[in-house]
């Protein structure tokens, strides 16, 4: 019986070893993988939070990603009160696609009013 128990501590640190060498490439492939979809991008020109222009007097926006969102505050100063509420500003992000999708398809906007003339 003693032979057995051996034979299983000795066992024990392959296995961990193989788990290991498994794990690893697999969390590499996930990171890779995670590298390279590109985020959804921002589609306004004011901050998600405070409503103020990009690029304004606060200089150049904090960009970072969210949920596969990319997302775009003023200052590094709004993040604090983006992560208190993230779900009311991505719904507040959500309404503001619809409706920009909404105007970019109004009549005039596309080719469909061009018919008397030729580009």
């Amino acid at each position: 019986m003693s032979m057995k128990l051996t034979e299983i501590r000795n066992v024990l640190p392959v296995c961990g070893v193989i788990a290991v060498a498994i794990a690893l490439p697999l969390s590499a492939l996930r990171a890779a993988e995670s590298k390279t979809e590109k985020p959804k991008p921002y589609p306004l020109q004011t901050c998600l939070v405070s409503g103020e222009k990009l690029g304004g007097d606060m200089g150049k926006p904090y960009v970072f990603v969210h949920q596969g969102r990319e997302i775009k505050l003023c200052c590094q100063g709004c993040l604090k009160a983006f992560n208190k509420e993230p779900a009311k500003y991505i719904k507040k992000l959500e309404e503001a696609e619809k409706a920009k999708a909404r105007s970019d398809n109004a009549p005039g906007k596309g080719h469909e009013d061009h018919r008397g003339h030729q580009h």
